[in-house]
């Protein structure tokens, strides 16, 4: 079941879930009220939205716990919205190509992470000089990603073509 958001109530709700789960102003970068008419929500058979597409894509599906798991077109709109460090793993020319292809991110090879990334939340992962590469659950807190020499920091769930 698909439908154009027509009415302004899904899109306030969803928006509100953002800030909370992103911080103030993530619902209007993710939703912008100048695209209500453009967003298509998917829902399930109960009509509980599932997840919000935009002409450039998936932006966010909406879990059964309540929470956004990022499409990216969702991390574009972050990437643009929030203030660096916030959500962001950053990673250098050496996992560049491997994320992109969707492979996951190890803490050895994690130059920064926003010091609010708690296991379980949603990331962006971006390049040092600020693109954004991926994005995907952290696996790991910021305080254990930047001490721990082994492990998987991040969940890659999509990845970004290189641009030629």
């Amino acid at each position: 079941m698909s439908e154009v958001a027509d009415g302004n109530a899904d899109l306030t709700t969803l928006r509100t879930i953002a800030d909370y789960q992103f911080g103030a102003g993530a619902g209007t970068a993710l939703f912008p009220p100048t695209e209500t008419d453009s967003l298509e929500i998917t829902r399930t058979s109960s009509g509980r939205p599932r997840q919000v597409h935009a002409d450039a894509g998936r932006i966010v599906s909406f879990g059964t716990d309540g929470r956004f798991t990022l499409g990216l077109e969702g991390g574009r709109r972050l990437d643009a919205a929030l203030e660096h460090p916030a959500y962001r793993v950053v990673v250098d020319d050496e996992s560049e190509p491997f994320v992109r292809e969707e492979k996951n991110v190890f803490a050895k090879f994690v130059l920064e992470a926003g010091p609010e990334i708690r296991p379980g939340d949603e990331v962006l992962v971006v390049h040092e000089r600020g693109e954004l590469l991926a994005v995907g659950r952290a696996e790991l807190d910021a305080a254990a990603i930047a001490d721990f020499d082994t492990g998987m920091a991040v969940n890659v769930r999509e990845g970004a073509p290189a641009e030629r």
